[in-house]
């Protein structure tokens, strides 16, 4: 059966790294993925974000850049040990980068963050359609400066990261989520 664009949207749930496999997406797939981000909104030929993929060799230095910032965090060897961890379970991580242009003449900072966004929302339902599972992630780590150096250009921010693979197991689906209508609300304009 084939996944309609809508489909993907409305079935689409998280899904950690602890809970995905190899395969993850190759060359292909991560192409898809990306032209699907690129169907975010966006502002003509301005694209504020870039994706880089971490696979293979490379997930094992940014585990040793994990576990750096653990050490250098007072997370001490257990805490370093962990986050080097994290950082191995998913297949294939992506990097998501901002490229933010501040004095863009017209496309203010807020609608760019706001591409930034919707192309990851895009990329993920993507990774839906074609199979795969997963998840954005970010706290603490993307503020480090070694890790941030590492990922970014000058000029850049560090957004987070996408862990993406194969679900280990069917999952059963997302959390309940509030019914739609409660996001939905008519507005009127105010009296006089």
């Amino acid at each position: 059966m084939t996944m309609t664009p809508l489909d993907a949207l409305l079935t689409r749930y998280s899904v950690g790294p602890k809970h995905l496999v190899e395969p993850g997406p190759g060359d292909a797939e991560l192409t898809l993925m990306a032209q699907a981000a690129l169907r975010a909104p966006d502002h003509a030929e301005l694209v504020p974000y870039r994706f880089k993929v971490v696979r293979g060799d490379s997930k094992r230095g940014m585990a040793a850049l994990f576990a750096d910032a653990a050490r250098a965090s007072a997370k001490g060897e257990e805490g370093a040990a962990l986050d080097a961890e994290r950082a191995l379970r998913p297949p294939v991580t992506v990097a998501v980068v901002a490229r933010i242009d501040l004095g863009h003449p017209l496309v203010p900072a807020h609608e760019q963050w706001a591409a930034v966004g919707g192309a990851v929302a895009n990329f993920l339902s993507a990774a839906h359609a074609l199979g795969f599972g997963g998840k954005m992630l970010s706290g603490a780590k993307v503020r480090n400066p070694a890790i941030a150096a590492a990922f970014c250009e000058p000029g850049e921010t560090l957004v987070g990261w996408i862990a993406l693979g194969t679900p280990a197991r069917r999952a059963a689906g997302p959390a309940r989520k509030p019914d739609p209508g409660q996001l939905l609300i008519d507005w009127h304009p105010p009296c006089k």
